[in-house]
Formats: C-alpha cells, sequence, structure tokens
C-alpha cells in the first residue's frame, strides 16, 4: 500500500470503505493497516512493570498536584504531574473511582508545566480544567520537553533519540511512553480502568489518536488541531527527517520518489469505534490544509457509520486559528463526560 502524492492530489483521498462490504471485510483492512504502521513506526517493545517515584506534592486550590517520575522502556523514565481533584468535587461512582486523563502537550518547551499549572495559557490548560470537572488527569513530558530535554539540547531536538534507537522512531516512542502512563493510571487508586481517556493539542492531538490505535483500554479521544493528512499539504516533509524533530525518517525516502507508504486517516481509523472529537481551525497557520483535513473528517465519519456508532464520532471546524478557544473547550469536555463519566458495570 502507497500512494504516489501527485495523484493523491489530483484525485482526492482514497476511501476508507473501499473493499469493505462486512465486519470481517473491515478487520482484515484494519489489521493490515494496523501491521503496516507498527512496521514503519519501528515497532513496540514489550512495555516494564509499573513503577514510579512521587518527587513532591502540592495542594492547589481544588486538587492535588503530585510531581512523580515513572519506568519506561529500555531504562528510560517519565516525569509527569498526576492531578488528583479534592475528595468534595463530584465525579465519583459509587466506589469511590473516577475516570481518568491522560493529557498530552504541544510543543512547549515547558511540556507539562503548559498544560497542568498556571503557567500556560488560559486555552491550554486542559489538565487544570479537567482536574476541575472530576477526572484524575495524568500530564507527561514528552521525550524532548520538559524535563525531558536531552543535555545540550533545545527542546524538540530528536537527533540524541536516533542516535541511540536507530531503527525506531519517536512515534513509537510516544505510544510506548504513553502507553505505560496507561499502565500507570490503570493501577492507581481511585481510579476507574474502564474510564480512561486521552487529550492533547497539535503535537499531543496527533499523539492522542496514535496512541488510541493502539491502545484498546483508550475509551474516549480528544484531538485538537493535531489532525494533518498528506494529502493537501504544501509541506508534507514535515513528517520526515529534520535538524528540529523527526517523526518519521523513513517518509523521507518516500517523498523523494513522491510517494507516501499511507494516508493519516487510515492510521486513524485504528481508533474506531473509539468515541473521538475532533477540531480544526480554517485560519491554523501550522496545519493550514482544512479543506483536506474536512474531507478525512468525512470518510472518518462515514466509517463510524457503517459501524453503526455514528454517535461515537464528532469533528468541529471554525475559521480560528491553532488554539483550543472556549466554546470548543465546552463542546470537547462535554463530548468526554458523555462517554467517561457514566461509571462503568
Amino acid at each position: 500500500m502507497s500512494y504516489n502524492l501527485f495523484e493523491l492530489n489530483q484525485k482526492g483521498l482514497p476511501h476508507l470503505l473501499d473493499g469493505v462490504n462486512d465486519a470481517n471485510d473491515w478487520l482484515t483492512k484494519r489489521n493490515e493497516i494496523k501491521h503496516k504502521w507498527l512496521e514503519f513506526i519501528g515497532g513496540l517493545p514489550e512495555r516494564v512493570p509499573v513503577s514510579y517515584k512521587v518527587l513532591d506534592e502540592i495542594k492547589e486550590q481544588d486538587h492535588t498536584r503530585l510531581h512523580l517520575i515513572y519506568d519506561t522502556v529500555y531504562g528510560d523514565q517519565v516525569t509527569a504531574y498526576l492531578l488528583i481533584p479534592d475528595p468534595s468535587i463530584p465525579g465519583k461512582d459509587q466506589y469511590g473511582r473516577r475516570p481518568a486523563m491522560l493529557a498530552l502537550h504541544g510543543t512547549q518547551e515547558l511540556g507539562k508545566e503548559h498544560y497542568a499549572t498556571l503557567s500556560g495559557g488560559e486555552n491550554r490548560r486542559y489538565g487544570l480544567q479537567l482536574v476541575s470537572r472530576g477526572y484524575i488527569v495524568l500530564v507527561p513530558d514528552a521525550l524532548t520537553a520538559g524535563e525531558r530535554i536531552y543535555d545540550g539540547c533545545r527542546s524538540f531536538q530528536s537527533k540524541p533519540f536516533y542516535e541511540k534507537h536507530p531503527n525506531w522512531t519517536t512515534v513509537g516512542k510516544n505510544i510506548v511512553d504513553h502507553m505505560q502512563g496507561v499502565d500507570l493510571l490503570s493501577v492507581w487508586e481511585g481510579v476507574d480502568p474502564n474510564r480512561i481517556g486521552v487529550i492533547g493539542l497539535s503535537f499531543g492531538g496527533y499523539n492522542s489518536y496514535f496512541l488510541a490505535g493502539i491502545d484498546e483500554r483508550i475509551r474516549a479521544v480528544v484531538s485538537i488541531c493535531g489532525f494533518s493528512p498528506f494529502y493537501g499539504d504544501h509541506r508534507p516533509t514535515h513528517w520526515g527527517i529534520r535538524s528540529w524533530y523527526t517523526h518519521l525518517p523513513k517518509i523521507t525516502d518516500y517523498l523523494s520518489r513522491y510517494e507516501v507508504p499511507f494516508e493519516f486517516h487510515e492510521i486513524a481509523m485504528l481508533t474506531a469505534p473509539v468515541p473521538i472529537f475532533y477540531y480544526y481551525g480554517q485560519t491554523d497557520a501550522i496545519f493550514p490544509h482544512w479543506q483536506a483535513i474536512g474531507e478525512c473528517m468525512a470518510e472518518l465519519y462515514k466509517l463510524y457509520q457503517f459501524l453503526e456508532v455514528g454517535d461515537r464520532f464528532e469533528a468541529v471546524m471554525t475559521a480560528k486559528a491553532h488554539d483550543f478557544p472556549p466554546e470548543i473547550r465546552t463542546m470537547a469536555y462535554d463530548f468526554l463526560n458523555r462517554w467517561l463519566m457514566e461509571p462503568s458495570k
């Protein structure tokens, strides 16, 4: 499976339901795409057992913030904040458990600080906003940000990673690190392991649906300004080798032949039938090809309808920029409440 990028831009997206007539056809196609995706990102190593250390604890107005560090693969560790609502905050079930969220950050040097404390702007503090709504929220630093910036490097410089792991990818690394975060949440006292979701903006937005497409424990997704297909993109090379942050090195070879090995709505379809909320803006300077994004959203919605779960898919577009404005936050949080606040059986 690969596409000529010129033909893709001329003829339009491949249809997700081409060749899919029934549930078995869908599962076959899904398995083929998942296999190719795992191969392309370099695979996912076996995760390590849950192990963490609390470094600090701070009482905030309506929650407690734990500064902790937990183990991940190949001897690495993830720094994170865990936000725990005060007992008076609604959201507990009859067993005293709450839903939990993994809150993934964008390309801010501060990483988790920007999303779990007042350091970030109002439109970035979704960690704080979700804990106030009754969720236990894990806000990790991605490798190259926050407390995980390589020595002597600026934030989001991935060269040291590829020197150590030349046959892997930062995409695979992020997925497994986030899966280790789900492992932690799943055993944390007070978390309902059957009600864990993920939210992210930009870099965190695509890492959110990447995670949900692999980890079946994710029960709801919010992806904000983080969807960017090759189709219609004026600079698809941002997915390949760069001096700043490299996502998928093999893409560079494909693009040199004006080809792509897959399209991102095919990767996004791996999340189905998990409830997912997408937001994108027409004046997004980072991902400006909103028409192409819209076509991908329509294809994904058709898939959810085919699976008879059309109510689990929402895609919202405005004329605004690369951000998470208040009216969209309200819609996104209502969406999460619909799918995660109802206690599991």
